[in-house]
């Protein structure tokens, strides 16, 4: 069965996909723009339908006064608030990356299931040399022989015997004149 023009994918050209694609994104950078001005717009309506415009004309020293330490006693309570949210949210953050850490050490790290291959020396020349397959490899044929030298070894002498004759400006006399 043949498939017909109609039900096959088309492709886009490259220049015509990415000029989509700026298209698309200008779109999507002008829509968060509004989306933006109209979250402020909604800001400043709540506020000043919560808190409405303060009315100072007509109010005496007095009066004036009161209503700062009233502001400044919300100011304070909003402020305490505001920290321990701060607070709050620090520690469930640190909360949060400690429990991250618990998870990536309890999961650890897999080790791939690695299988063992029996392979001789023959079967490793050969496959390096098709006339190693011919020769059996003997590799201690070709090592040279080492003799052992006895090493001359001093004899072993009285240690007290040796510092007695030593001692004094005589020994060091007698070091000085073997040195040389």
């Amino acid at each position: 069965m043949s498939e017909g023009p109609s039900k096959r994918k088309r492709k886009f050209a490259v220049t015509r996909r990415l000029l989509l694609k700026s298209k698309l994104l200008k779109k999507a950078a002008a829509m968060l723009v509004v989306e933006g001005e109209e979250k402020e717009r909604e800001k400043e309506r709540v506020v000043n339908e919560s808190y409405p415009p303060l009315q100072l004309s007509g109010m005496s020293v007095q009066e004036l006064q009161e209503l700062c330490k009233e502001l400044h006693r919300k100011i304070d309570v909003v402020d305490e608030t505001r920290y321990d949210m701060e607070a709050k949210a620090g520690k469930n953050e640190k909360e949060i990356i400690s429990l991250n850490q618990k998870i990536i050490e309890l999961k650890g790290i897999k080790k791939p299931n690695l299988k063992r291959v029996k392979k001789t020396t023959d079967d490793m020349l050969g496959a390096c040399t098709e006339t190693s397959r011919l020769t059996k490899a003997d590799f201690k044929a070709n090592l040279k022989t080492v003799k052992k030298e006895d090493e001359k070894r001093e004899e072993v002498t009285d240690w007290r015997k040796n510092v007695e004759a030593m001692s004094g400006m005589e020994g060091r006399k007698k070091m000085f004149n073997a040195g040389q």
